[in-house]
């Protein structure tokens, strides 16, 4: 490899590395602010090393073996995911703070989760995406069950290992299909020239159904709730951002490389608006009568990523800035709802039961504004993040003329509205003196870390050009 190459690299090369050196730190000496302290340091140089070569410093695209493409697009993702595991790390310090497990391993498993999900993001070639999705998933559900005293943790652990097993073997064998359709498993491939058509797009469809279980697209959406509701908060956080954005950025390569014959592309496009259409409404009805915020904030998710899914039925092919926009606004506004989550819990549970926040405006004015602007930024409310983000959405499928999806991204938009309103106004009642509970003091780090995430939910609704100007400098290579 060119000198080049490794700079390139560099960013991925730091988590890996940081990684390591904190395995051999804790094999030494055992002590969580130390470790926390590394990880933290780790994600930190990594994330200034990706942003070092983004426009207008970008170095330009690079094919770093047969096995990883890098170019501005990916470093884009690259930064989403690194910002999501700096603040999850961040998040978690205190959170394992209350709690009696081993700490320090947490955040190994957070390190490598990483490494895999940016394996993802710049994978060129089917190994290079199973080896990405396995070191993800492998330390996805190990932070799920870490907390090993709690039984809902535990069953989050091996739901998501069931999850983790069945997207696998769909991805192998619809690899092994497209493999033995055409000789060869690089992306970039035409489905014409193939000697067995059908068998490509078998593959292709199982290796779809497989990225549906890792974004949670109706209808391979059941194991989201309860992996969302058990596993401790700031793993929900994770799971809910960078695991996800690594998907998507794999999806939009693949769907973009690849070259499906007319009826099978149309039929595919088929099968995308009816996961948006059922993901979009199944979603946000089933969170309407909710009581547990974990479950209220995975439904959503199943939502959006239900809206994701409409810039991939644009039939005309566009650049990536409406999606990218969207997943900068959708990984802020999420971390920082699960970041009011992961401060109210404590360390027997999590503040997962909705009648925690009765009255919280009253008693934690702070965490209640917090939560607020990111629920209203999911609800797609003006001057947020969220409004701005499903304005690029829309736009997008006006270009396509998607009038039937769109209608019912409006319409399941408004069934929305309802069940982010409703915790809202819990949080606004009068809580009963005898039924308030004592919440845990907010620590001057996961403030600041809070306040710094609404401000750019703010920021980003309000005057988002200068992102914006960074989306389309990348997406013009």
């Amino acid at each position: 490899m060119s000198t080049r190459d490794l700079i390139y690299l560099l960013p991925l090369l730091i988590v890996a590395g940081t990684a390591l050196l904190l395995m051999v730190f804790i094999a030494a000496r055992r002590n969580h602010r130390s470790a926390a302290q590394l990880a933290a340091t780790g994600f930190a140089a990594a994330l200034a090393a990706d942003l070092a070569m983004l426009p207008p410093r970008s170095i330009g695209t690079e094919q770093i073996t047969p096995l990883i493409y890098l170019d501005p697009v990916s470093m884009v993702f690259w930064a989403l995911i690194l910002f999501a595991g700096l603040v999850v790390t961040l998040l978690a310090y205190h959170y394992l703070e209350k709690q009696n497990e081993r700490r320090e391993e947490f955040y190994v498993l957070l390190l490598l989760g990483t490494a895999g999900a940016m394996t993802l993001a710049a994978a060129s070639h089917f190994a290079s995406f199973f080896l990405g999705l396995e070191l993800l998933s492998v330390s996805l559900f190990a932070m799920a069950a870490y907390l090993r005293e709690r039984p809902d943790a535990l069953e989050a652990g091996v739901k998501y290992l069931l999850l983790a097993g069945t997207a696998s073997a769909l991805l192998l064998f619809g690899a092994a299909l497209i493999y033995a359709s055409c000789g060869s498993l690089g992306f970039g491939l035409n489905a014409i020239s193939l000697m067995r058509p059908a068998w490509y797009f078998a593959g292709f469809v199982m290796i779809v159904a497989a990225l549906g279980f890792k974004l949670a697209l109706a209808p391979f959406h059941w194991w989201t709730p309860d992996v969302y509701q058990g596993a401790p908060a700031p793993v929900t956080a994770f799971i809910a951002t960078a695991s996800k954005v690594a998907v998507v950025s794999l999806f939009l390569r693949l769907v973009d490389s690849v070259h499906l014959v007319q009826s099978n592309r149309e039929l595919m496009m088929s099968a995308y608006a009816v996961m948006a259409v059922v993901s979009m409404f199944l979603g946000n009805l089933l969170a309407l009568r909710q009581d547990s915020v974990k479950r209220v904030l995975a439904y959503s998710s199943i939502a959006h990523f239900g809206y994701v899914l409409v810039f991939f039925l644009i039939p005309e092919p566009m650049g990536p800035q409406p999606i990218l926009f969207y997943l900068i606004a959708y990984v802020v506004t999420t971390l920082a709802a699960f970041g009011v989550v992961t401060a109210l819990s404590t360390g027997e549970d999590d503040a997962d039961d909705l009648a925690l926040y009765r009255g919280l405006f009253w008693r934690r004015p702070f965490l209640a504004a917090v939560f607020t602007a990111s629920l209203l930024s999911l609800a797609g409310i003006p001057l947020t993040a969220g409004f701005v983000g499903k304005v690029y959405i829309v736009a997008a499928g006006v270009q396509g003329r998607l009038w039937g999806v769109l209608l019912c991204l409006v319409a399941a938009s408004v069934i929305g509205l309802f069940y982010y309103l409703r915790v809202i106004w819990t949080m606004l009642s009068s809580p009963e003196p005898d039924e308030a509970p004592a919440l845990p003091a907010l620590p001057l780090l996961g403030g600041i870390v809070l306040a710094t995430l609404v401000l750019a939910i703010v920021w980003l609704g309000v005057y988002p050009n200068p992102i914006l100007r960074l989306i389309d400098a990348a997406s013009a290579f």
